[in-house]
């Protein structure tokens, strides 16, 4: 992720999640003393970093790194080291015409945006599979398929077959990174037993679970909207995850594939 932000000597850079302080060290290395500022929520980490970046020139400040106040003058980078499903406006807002933003996006996937010359938009390729921790209270925080499933009383509300091998949900990472955008809001764990192997979705209030068969239940058919995205990822020819990108603007983003503008795109909120 830092080499995907193209630092060079003199930027100012704003890093988004403090934590243990080692992450704003590098930038401030390769900035130069005086040219970071670190964003942490929690104050007592925060306290901690101040005393172990003491002398390494980097300006800690505690506050939610999600919602920025207005700055006066822009930073030339970016770098966020929690998941967020959306990128706030406030860090497009923070980024000079030119600037970088690096984040990962949700829970598989980061992305580097490049900020428009009229500051209206930001926009630039994933860059690879990462994963972190979510932001504090986010949608994309992990809660398990079998508390989604006690929650709905365990109701199967259709069983069919099953028709396609499972192990590309486990082994193929384009795929799942296409599902990721595609379902956004979907999570998809994988395990194997005796019987081969097993694969869960839940959505928070929907769930399914697939082997030879599927069992879905819930508002949503999750396993049936699996089959429909993974469909249409064959179709659009398999895109790698690098074929991806994202475009954020003050009421709206997306996710393309192959080109911003023609290629065809999905809302990062959901469906």
């Amino acid at each position: 992720m830092l080499d995907s932000l193209l630092l060079e000597p003199g930027h100012r850079v704003l890093e988004l999640g403090t934590g243990t302080g080692r992450n704003a060290a590098l930038p401030a290395w390769r900035a130069g003393g005086g040219r970071v500022t670190s964003v942490e929520v929690d104050g007592e980490w925060a306290e901690r970093a101040r005393r172990r970046l003491r002398g390494v020139g980097v300006r800690v400040e505690v506050a939610d790194g999600r919602d920025l106040a207005p700055v006066a003058v822009p930073y030339d980078r970016v770098i966020a080291t929690f998941a967020v499903d959306e990128v706030p406006w406030s860090w497009v807002a923070a980024t000079r015409p030119g600037g970088r933003i690096v984040t990962p996006w949700g829970r598989l996937g980061h992305v580097a945006l490049d900020g428009a010359d009229d500051g209206r938009s930001a926009t630039g390729w994933m860059q690879g599979l990462a994963q972190f921790m979510p932001a504090r209270g986010s949608g994309c925080a992990r809660i398990s398929y079998q508390q989604v499933r006690a929650a709905a009383g365990g109701a199967v509300g259709a069983v069919r077959p099953v028709s396609r091998r499972l192990e590309p949900l486990r082994d193929d990472i384009h795929l799942r990174f296409a599902l990721r955008v595609a379902l956004p809001d979907v999570q998809i764990t994988t395990a194997e037993d005796d019987d081969g192997l097993n694969v869960w979705l839940h959505d928070g209030s929907s769930w399914a679970a697939l082997a030879a068969v599927a069992h879905q239940g819930g508002p949503r058919r999750l396993a049936d909207e699996l089959d429909r995205a993974w469909e249409r990822w064959l179709a659009d020819g398999s895109p790698a995850l690098y074929d991806y990108g994202m475009t954020v603007e003050r009421h709206r983003q997306y996710v393309w594939c192959a080109d911003p503008v023609m290629g065809p795109r999905w809302p990062t909120g959901g469906r």
